[in-house]
């Protein structure tokens, strides 16, 4: 059986990766791909703690669950917010984005 600190090393380092492409990206589309392994560094986790703490209850499952269900739901509202800045601005560079106003 791997022990429970690989996967915490693993979702640790997901997670950091992800924070740092949030922090230092401009791109609206590279820092949707950083939150998505934020997300994935979460749900690792949820699954690797309530598969060593109680290896019959589903519960770390159905919590990863729902965070693949939100994260789908995010890029899919993400998503229509950049085309959006892009067909107003023709960039999708963060940094464009002050205000959505005509």
């Amino acid at each position: 059986m791997i022990p429970l600190e690989n996967f915490l090393i693993l979702s640790g380092l997901l997670f950091a990766i992800g924070l740092f492409g949030v922090m230092s990206r401009r791109s609206a589309i590279l820092i949707l791909m950083s939150v998505e392994l934020m997300l994935a560094g979460v749900s690792i986790n949820f699954v690797a703690f309530a598969t060593y703490l109680d290896g019959d209850a589903f519960s770390g499952l159905v919590f990863a669950l729902f965070v693949i269900t939100v994260a789908a739901a995010e890029v899919g509202l993400a998503l229509g917010i950049v085309l959006r800045l892009f067909r107003e601005r023709r960039t999708a560079y963060v940094d464009a984005a002050d205000t959505l106003k005509w």
